[in-house]
């Protein structure tokens, strides 16, 4: 039955990934966001990481992406602001033969690692303390880059809508 759920989870985890890229639409894109966060949460779940797993569904699947909808909602994008790109499809066949043959030596590198029994997790594992130690002490610093890129991402979508209106674009 695990084995069920996982292949359905990863199932719609790549299939929004595949929503992500395909749709014109930047809504039809966060809902595919949406259902691949979904996904790696359910995932998470399968692993006993409780704490990632309520960390993905509150933060990203919650704040996250309705920040996200908020501003696609805030610039009011329409189909015609969208660029055109006649080589899409070119260009994604062209990255998935590109990244082939390192899958390849992904998976044969995986297959060669030695079987062990993971049936068993620590009573401990996924915990809150033990992530947040982890978190603040060996990744501070990266932890802090991230908040920075999110603050000038937020700054950069207010100072594109000021642009636009400054335009006269509605």
């Amino acid at each position: 039955m695990i084995n069920i759920v996982f292949l359905a989870l990863s199932f719609g985890a790549i299939a929004g990934a595949l929503a992500m890229l395909l749709y014109k639409n930047p809504m039809y894109c966060a809902l595919g966001l949406l259902i691949s966060v979904l996904s790696v949460a359910g995932l998470f779940a399968l692993l006993s990481a409780t704490f990632l797993f309520m960390v993905q569904l509150i933060v990203y699947a919650g704040a996250i992406m309705t920040l996200v909808i908020f501003i696609l909602m805030f610039l009011n994008i329409r189909d015609e602001d969208m660029p055109d790109e006649p080589n899409k499809f070119k260009h994604m066949i062209f990255a998935g033969a590109l990244m082939l043959p390192l899958n390849v030596v992904i998976l044969k590198a995986v297959s060669n690692l030695p079987s062990s029994d993971f049936s068993i997790v620590a009573e401990d594992f996924g915990g809150i303390h033990d992530v947040g130690m982890y978190l603040y002490t060996n990744w501070l610093l990266a932890f802090e880059l991230i908040s920075i890129l999110l603050l000038v991402a937020l700054i950069g979508a207010i100072v594109l809508v000021k642009k636009k209106k400054e335009r006269g674009v509605k």
